[in-house]
């Protein structure tokens, strides 16, 4: 399931469960071609939670959450960070990065 956020909590969608948090933008080429394979992914596997998070609609969050550059994938799990990837993957890399 794909979350795009608007005015939720982000801890409380990352609450109790494993979910990636994709920061990006609209105007972020690289952030696109994550975003079309993260889509691949959860019609493969609708175990996966993302929530998308815009940094220019979220510059608040973004600080609060360290983001330097885009896209960066933080992986949750029961509300703790697991580990995080800047740049851009490939679906295969998504696949093994997730475990």
């Amino acid at each position: 399931m794909i979350t795009y956020l608007k005015n939720e909590n982000v801890k409380d969608l990352i609450k109790d469960k494993k979910v990636i948090i994709d920061f990006y933008a609209d105007w972020c080429m690289p952030c696109n071609m994550l975003g079309e394979n993260l889509e691949e992914l959860i019609e493969e596997d609708k175990t996966i939670n993302i929530v998308k998070v815009n940094v220019d609609q979220h510059p608040d969050l973004a600080r609060e959450y360290g983001v330097m550059s885009i896209p960066l994938l933080c992986l949750y799990n029961n509300n703790k960070l697991e580990k995080k990837h800047v740049g851009f993957m490939e679906k295969e890399d998504i696949i093994e990065w997730l475990k």
